[in-house]
């Protein structure tokens, strides 16, 4: 793949609840990855009034990077994620945002394959796919590791790999994780394609993705390990994947 091309700046956005013990390591990797690519970066944390002292932890790590670097935008309690990454695109000065969960479930070190490929094909998407090695054909020939989960029990690949499949069957939207959260997006299309969303919680990803691609924006995949989190506990929940089913239905009856 070619090499990236610098210039460019890239926003990402980090929604937290009681991260405070993942935070100064996801933040640690962000940077490094960003500063090892020679590439110009900010860090948003939207932080929904965690009760652990994340807010604090962010305040300091502001002390460390720098106000330029990393920006702390509260808010006033548990609002969704679809709306987290509405507010924090407020204050986005990126080209590009990145969206990536801050438990360490998404690995920096897939950022700038993220972008090598959005510049080679000049998508408006990529997202991270934890089941399929690649879709571009010069990615598919060469050595790359393919997409996987680590970390969660059969039950829970199960409910993972049943949801994908029965939203891709369902949509045809032609990604293979759907449910993913690790993207990348031109700053207007994420801008665009968010002002459309209607659905919460689990579903909204899949949402997200499927008028994206109604709307006719392009996407690429990358593949990426999903490891669950280090510190915290999963939140995904029996209502989530009920609302998942119905959410897909509704896109069914609507895009």
């Amino acid at each position: 793949m070619t090499q990236i091309t610098t210039g460019l700046k890239y926003s990402v956005i980090l929604p937290t609840y009681n991260e405070r013990k993942n935070l100064p390591i996801i933040i640690w990797l962000i940077a490094k990855t960003f500063t090892e690519n020679e590439l110009d970066w900010e860090i948003i944390i939207v932080d929904d009034a965690s009760p652990d002292g994340t807010q604090e932890v962010a305040k300091q790590l502001i002390g460390v990077y720098g106000e330029d670097r990393i920006l702390l935008k509260p808010r006033a309690g548990k609002l969704g994620l679809g709306t987290a990454y509405i507010h924090g695109l407020n204050f986005c000065s990126g080209n590009f945002v990145i969206i990536m969960d801050a438990d360490f479930s998404h690995h920096p070190k897939f950022i700038p394959q993220f972008i090598k490929l959005q510049q080679q094909y000049n998508l408006d998407i990529v997202t991270g796919t934890r089941y399929r090695s690649s879709t571009t054909p010069e990615i598919r020939g060469s050595h790359v590791t393919p997409g996987g989960v680590y970390g969660w029990d059969l039950k829970r690949k199960v409910i993972s790999r049943g949801a994908n499949f029965f939203a891709d069957t369902v949509l045809n939207p032609g990604v293979s994780d759907l449910t993913g959260s690790f993207r990348l997006y031109r700053r207007d299309v994420l801008r665009n394609v968010i002002s459309q969303v209607q659905s919460k919680g689990y579903v909204f990803q899949m949402e997200m993705m499927a008028r994206a691609r109604a709307m006719g924006y392009t996407v690429g995949e990358v593949p990426i390990t999903f490891v669950d989190r280090i510190f915290g506990e999963s939140k995904l929940g029996a209502d989530e994947i009920v609302g998942f089913a119905k959410g897909v239905w509704a896109l069914f009856t609507s895009i």
